[in-house]
């Protein structure tokens, strides 16, 4: 199998769970993720589990986290006489008789996931002969994904230098049409490799007393003022827009739950040193519904916030 005939991750992905299960059977092949607790399942070649792409499962109650640590075989054609299979979390909510697993690295030689399977019967003591297989799989695959990762901030700064057109005249941000396009073409890189996401969403609570009170001169500044102080609060990675009126989104790219609070943290502190008063909403990615679903969830949020504050 040669890596060169692959144009990408996807679907050297594809194209090795649908080789072992010719090759092995096992019910269900996959490729997944491991991001803090979770253990997301990326791709998946299932006969008979009903495991889906983006599925999430608990990273401690798996086979693989064991076996990452070399506490337990990579291949177990009887998981059964394994002490640390049979007590898996996992064991009990699934049937697993046998299991192949194998990490895949990121370049730095940290964890990326697993190519990994399970079947819910006893294998050939025979499948132990094909590690060096299995293992050169492995490699291949946390090569071309290597490759992919490096390239990845160097094609978000394309996608957004083609997006530069579509900012906002008056903080030079980007605008809605651009915050859309950048959020569609985020996505498919969160379903093919996993990486959390935060969604941020700003709404600025004293915009229309501004207006009133001290004309649209000043609503303006205060607008400006904001979007400034976002700017300065974000990483590089970062995408920040005005989507309209007196609402801002931050997309915040590859990071964690307590990193995102950080970042709201950050900007409320900011804001109050400006003295701006704003509502904000924060919603993680959910492998299962993506970002669209999360920028709903983020703008209830930002919503709940808006009333708390005022009553």
């Amino acid at each position: 199998m040669n890596s060169a005939e692959f144009k990408n991750f996807e679907e050297a992905g594809q194209a090795v769970l649908k080789f072992l299960y010719q090759k092995f059977g096992f019910n269900l092949w996959m490729i997944t993720r491991t991001e803090g607790d979770d253990w997301i399942v990326l791709q998946s070649e299932d006969n008979g589990y009903n495991v889906q792409p983006g599925q999430v499962f608990r990273w401690a109650d798996s086979f693989c986290s064991h076996m990452v640590q070399g506490k337990a075989p990579r291949i177990a054609p009887r998981s059964e006489d394994i002490p640390l299979y049979v007590n898996a979390p996992i064991a009990k909510q699934v049937e697993i008789k046998a299991y192949i697993g194998q990490p895949l690295t990121k370049e730095d030689g940290s964890l990326f996931g697993t190519l990994c399977a399970i079947d819910p019967k006893p294998q050939s003591e025979a499948i132990i002969k094909e590690a060096g297989l299995i293992d050169l799989l492995g490699q291949m695959l946390s090569y071309i994904l290597q490759g992919e990762l490096r390239e990845v901030e160097q094609i978000r700064q394309r996608e957004r230098f083609k997006e530069e057109a579509l900012n906002d005249s008056l903080t030079g941000l980007f605008n809605r049409r651009a915050w859309d396009k950048l959020v569609n073409l985020e996505e498919e890189r969160c379903k093919r490799y996993g990486h959390p996401t935060a969604i941020l969403m700003i709404d600025l609570n004293n915009l229309k007393t501004v207006n009133d009170s001290l004309g649209h001169t000043a609503g303006d500044e205060l607008i400006q003022k904001a979007a400034t102080a976002l700017k300065g609060c974000v990483r590089s990675n970062d995408i920040v827009a005005r989507l309209g009126g007196d609402e801002f989104a931050i997309l915040s790219i590859e990071n964690n739950q307590v990193n995102a609070e950080n970042l709201v943290n950050r900007v409320l502190q900011v804001f109050a040193e400006a003295n701006i008063s704003a509502a904000i909403g924060l919603a993680m990615r959910n492998p299962l519904n993506g970002l669209l679903k999360t920028l709903q969830e983020a703008d209830e949020k930002m919503y709940a916030h808006k009333k708390k504050i005022k009553s």
